[in-house]
């Protein structure tokens, strides 16, 4: 059973404040951010990627290749019918719902645009129409990936894919430094994939190891310190 304790900033957070607590491993849900705190288990790792040395593989970029013709446009996030629709097809069609209920648009609008940091949506539109959208929170030098879902219907694009590498390739040419992931789970499915991208780093008791490749057993790069920002549960 995960523990995530959710708190809230107890003054409004800046863009340098949230690259500090992204670096020491929160993750935004509405207007609260939330770590890890399981009392007999350390499986989730949040997982970063450094954007100006990243490396596409093979595979990678036939996804590229294969979504050259999308695009892609930037704006606040916005609720309608047909992203409520898309968003529920995809958690649903796809097996990620663990309850098997569709998400209401208060819960879209509560976890995905009511925020205390610069949060925007990456549309991915093929012909003018919307197939893909990902909400990404923006820093000074970090964006981190809230959640991306794509139309089903577009499931041999390869739109996860893709849609991640060309947010990191956004983020490079903004010269940001760090790409935010989330949650890595060695043994989840779902979450597996994160550490397909290299190189990367993963967060465990406070410090950042770095992997470049998946026979890599990992470099400790960073100890982070302790929270600056006061928050309340």
């Amino acid at each position: 059973m995960a523990r995530l304790p959710l708190r809230v900033p107890l003054r409004p957070l800046r863009p340098a404040d949230f690259d500090q607590m992204l670096a020491e491993g929160d993750r935004r849900t509405g207007r609260m951010l939330y770590r890890t705190a399981c009392p007999a288990c350390t499986a989730c790792h949040p997982l970063r990627v450094p954007v100006q040395r990243f490396e596409a593989t093979r595979s990678q970029k036939r996804a590229w290749k294969k979504n050259e013709d999308l695009e892609l446009r930037i704006a606040k996030p916005a609720l309608t019918r047909d992203r409520l629709r898309m968003y529920n097809r995809h958690k649903l069609e796809r097996g990620l719902s663990s309850s098997g209920e569709p998400l209401s648009a208060e819960s879209y609008r509560a976890w995905l645009m009511d925020t205390c940091v610069d949060t925007r949506e990456f549309q991915y539109l093929f012909d003018g129409k919307l197939i893909g959208v990902t909400i990404v929170d923006l820093g000074v030098k970090a964006a981190s990936s809230v959640y991306h879902y794509f139309d089903p219907d577009y499931d041999s694009r390869s739109l996860g894919v893709y849609s991640a590498l060309r947010e990191l390739e956004w983020c490079r040419q903004q010269g940001l430094d760090w790409y935010y992931f989330g949650f890595f789970v060695q043994d989840c499915a779902h979450l597996r994939y994160k550490a397909n991208y290299y190189p990367h780093q993963r967060r465990a008791d406070g410090v950042w190891t770095e992997y470049s490749s998946p026979e890599d057993p990992g470099t400790v790069v960073e100890v982070c310190p302790p929270d600056k920002i006061l928050m309340t549960t």
